[in-house]
């Protein structure tokens, strides 16, 4: 395969997995909706022009040309007008600006019709609708990383030697071929080769874990030690040399230990003379929820400082800052990104490549899920806050014997809805136009 079909693989690759958790997102509300009652009267994945749309019962399900998004419509989004009229609306946020959400869409409404509006719903059914789309994305989500961790694996150092240092030479000696008079390294001396897989040191089991080997080799410092590898299927127990050295001491962070004079703190350890080999480790399911977690954190980090972040972007796309590699992207971003991890040299097999796009996959999915809870219109945590709202007010007129205030009018919100589609518009815009000129690339 070519390197341009591959890279053209990979962007339909990742057009399809996007479309298939939009597609998702949006049945994660079009399920409990139905299943509450409420009448929906279209689904659809896109904005723009119809594609192709097909009518089943009351709901036309359709593809539009635009792959940004999709919504779902149901009537009586918001509570009715003072006339006794209905609001239309939907879960799409560039739909929700598209649309004048203000004027009176009683005709949706049709006779007998009134108790399947959605401001009908208790506040509890409503939060499960507009839960539905976020949590189908972080299902999603877990589902890729899972199949990452599980099936693939995270890259990682294991203990199958990929060099093994011939002599030992210090930082003054610089990068230089060994001599006769140099000190052989203590690997090399007991025979180790590359592609060795350490098995124990001194006793001690690798258990596939270089940082097991690394612990064991640092304790060994001045002894010679049993040092148990597997070689072309057999085991062999080889005797080490470990010589002492003198490094700088570090922190678990990585950070250099210092003394009250601010000179580095050294201490004495054992040095083998061997290079590990980074491999895709498969992890156990039981790692998958922590795995998810923490990358739900980094992921919500990154949208609680997008205003930084963005300004970051700006000063990027036009001006002479580096990128951030761990910032923000658009679409396009990221089907330059998936048609590189289809085509790049820097993976050597198809495994590799489809763990690059499953968490790809995975990271755009919990994405959608965390910038979708945020708490403000046209996205659905928005409409969770107002659900949330409502709720709170009935139950403090309930307490103080007051009538019940009814519907929270969500399109007293409409201002504020405008402001922040034009700011995810804005966004939008510019992130496209940072992914064109000065692009993330892998690597």
């Amino acid at each position: 395969m070519s390197a341009v079909v591959a890279w053209v693989v990979g962007v339909g690759v990742l057009v399809v997995g996007l479309a298939v958790s939009i597609g998702l997102h949006e049945v994660g509300h079009l399920l409990p909706a139905k299943r509450f009652g409420v009448k929906v009267t279209q689904y659809m994945v896109g904005f723009g022009p119809t594609v192709w749309s097909r009518r089943r019962g009351e709901t036309e399900y359709g593809v539009k040309a635009i792959p940004l998004g999709g919504y779902i419509r149901m009537i009586g989004m918001y509570a009715p007008a003072p006339d006794g009229t209905a609001r239309s609306g939907s879960t799409g946020a560039f739909q929700a600006l598209a649309e004048d959400a203000r004027k009176v869409a009683a005709e949706e409404v049709g006779p007998g019709e009134e108790h399947r509006t959605f401001y009908r719903l208790p506040v509890r059914e409503r939060l499960v609708v507009m839960l539905g789309g976020p949590v189908m994305n972080l299902l999603l989500a877990t589902v890729f990383l899972g199949l990452l961790l599980t099936a693939i694996g995270l890259p990682a150092l294991t203990p199958r030697i990929s060099s093994v240092s011939q002599c030992v030479l210090t930082a003054a000696d610089g990068p230089r071929e060994c001599t006769a008079a140099d000190t052989p390294a203590p690997a090399a001396a007991a025979g180790v080769r590359p592609g060795d897989v350490i098995v124990s040191v001194d006793g001690e089991a690798a258990d596939g874990d270089w940082t097991r080997v690394q612990s064991a080799i640092r304790a060994s410092a001045g002894r010679t030690v049993p040092v148990e590898v597997e070689r072309d299927g057999e085991r062999l127990v080889l005797q080490a040399p470990i010589i002492a050295t003198d490094v700088p001491r570090t922190t678990a962070g990585g950070e250099l230990v210092t003394d009250a004079a601010g000179d580095p703190v050294t201490e004495r350890v054992g040095f083998f003379g061997v290079t590990p080999t980074q491999e895709p480790v498969r992890q156990p399911v039981t790692a998958v929820p922590g795995y998810v977690a923490d990358a739900t954190w980094a992921t919500a980090e990154v949208i609680l400082n997008l205003p930084a972040r963005m300004v970051g972007v700006a000063q990027a796309a036009f001006g002479d800052a580096e990128r951030d590699p761990n910032g923000p992207i658009g679409l396009v971003g990221a089907g330059r990104l998936s048609g590189e991890i289809a085509s790049s040299d820097l993976f050597t097999t198809t495994t590799q490549r489809v763990g690059a796009m499953l968490g790809l996959l995975g990271s755009l999915n919990l994405a959608l899920f965390v910038f979708n809870l945020v708490p403000l219109l046209p996205l659905d945590g928005g409409h969770v806050v107002g659900a949330l709202w409502e709720g709170l007010r009935r139950r403090v007129a309930a307490l103080r014997g007051r009538p019940d205030p009814g519907p929270f009018d969500l399109a007293r919100l409409l201002p504020v809805t405008y402001v922040v589609t034009a700011l995810l518009l804005s966004m939008s815009v510019l992130l496209l136009y940072a992914d064109i000129v000065r692009p993330i690339t892998l690597g």
